[in-house]
């Protein structure tokens, strides 16, 4: 079996060393959280690995392919159809309601949205509002829903519930699970919560 994500001997810095050395491998049906205090480089990790930000040194490996290795469109094309990243910051459309911002990931990809997912994320009634009109919590889930719908093998979260309620959050961290197992995907997740963290499979401290 050929791991979705190998990291190898990674390394990065910016004023000052982030991290050094750092290995893991992610293979389909699990998951990894990183946890660390503010300033470790964990969000940068989660990048690196999320084909945003290429590393100092060290390897990253996708779906078996060293990634920054390929072709600045063959990158593009995997962040569109392959990978799925899960922001602090929503970045959805402001000029659209909550059902474009998620159909358009299925245009891009020729998916089709998911009514079951769309009820279990708890959006189905704020699909005609505008972003702007959404509270931040339902952002988030119109994020996540867009992210899912783009039916993604590999998916990339930065704090995915640091604007929901813990019983929210709870429920959108159980979706997501549910999703790389039936799926066949995996799952990096950077988070402050020691309880999630401690519900991945594996656990990677900065």
């Amino acid at each position: 079996m050929i791991p979705l994500l190998e990291v190898q001997n990674l390394s990065h810095s910016f004023e000052y060393n982030l991290f050094s050395d750092i290995n893991l491998t992610l293979n389909p049906k699990e998951s990894i959280s990183i946890v660390g205090i503010s300033g470790s480089g964990k969000s940068t990790l989660l990048h690196i690995c999320a084909t945003l930000l290429k590393p100092d040194s060290g390897e990253v490996k996708l779906f078996g392919k060293d990634l920054y290795k390929q072709k600045n469109r063959d990158i593009l094309k995997l962040r569109r159809e392959d990978v799925g990243i899960i922001f602090q910051s929503h970045y959805l459309f402001k000029g659209f309601d909550a059902y474009e911002n998620i159909e358009l990931a299925t245009l891009l990809n020729g998916t089709e949205i998911d009514d079951e997912l769309i009820e279990k994320l708890g959006i189905s009634n704020v699909l005609k509002q505008k972003v702007g009109e959404l509270s931040g919590g339902q952002q988030q889930r119109v994020s996540i829903a867009r992210v899912l719908s783009k039916k993604p093998k590999i998916i990339f979260a930065d704090e995915p519930t640091g604007n929901l309620d813990a019983k929210t959050a709870s429920e959108v961290m159980n979706i997501l699970f549910e999703y790389i197992e039936e799926n066949d995907a995996a799952l990096l997740l950077v988070t402050h919560d020691s309880d999630l963290a401690n519900k991945t499979t594996i656990k990677c401290n900065l």
